[in-house]
């Protein structure tokens, strides 16, 4: 079927940002879509601080983007926000590079104090870059077990809420593309 691109703005290796967003990517690849993921630890330092936008790894994901049918972007909360880096990566693609995408964003938080950040801080960052941003998915650290990589939320509530947004995705995804 279609591409799916996932990027996830976790410094950290390995991380439940990372864990989380492979554990929705599984999901997303049993509903019949193909996806690249790409961590900003793909990238140079170099590439990232000194805005290098057309360096070819950024070019090669800004070309992978333009082609894709959705997004799934996921950061840990840092200050009540996604990371620092994440928004240099961003800042380095085209102006309307979502556009027209559904945009999956994922936050992961050490409490829900935090739970807002994806209203306040990524869904406006998704709407800059002309994307759709979809209700999303907000993790608590403790709620994602890293020793269990193939199925790290254990909350069965939190298990339906997932596979609720990885529905609602796919079908914005069909709904545009009919």
């Amino acid at each position: 079927m279609s591409e799916i691109v996932i990027l996830s703005g976790s410094p950290a290796i390995p991380s439940r940002t990372d864990i989380s967003l492979k554990h929705i990517q599984s999901l997303v690849e049993k509903e019949g879509y193909t996806t690249a993921y790409y961590s900003i630890t793909d990238f140079s330092a170099d590439d990232l601080f000194q805005g290098k936008y057309n360096s070819e790894d950024i070019s090669k994901l800004a070309e992978k983007i333009s082609k894709a049918r959705g997004i799934i972007i996921g950061s840990p909360v840092y200050k009540a926000s996604y990371t620092g880096v994440l928004k240099a990566l961003i800042d380095l693609l085209p102006e309307s590079a979502f556009k027209g995408k559904p945009v999956l964003p994922i936050m992961i938080g050490g409490s829900h104090r935090h739970l807002l950040a994806i209203d306040y801080a990524l869904k406006p960052l998704i709407s800059i870059l002309k994307g759709e941003p979809l209700q999303g998915i907000y993790f608590v650290d403790k709620e994602i077990d890293k020793t269990a990589p193939e199925s790290p939320i254990q909350d069965l509530n939190l298990v339906d809420r997932v596979q609720g947004q990885v529905q609602e995705f796919v079908e914005a995804i069909q709904l545009r593309n009919e």
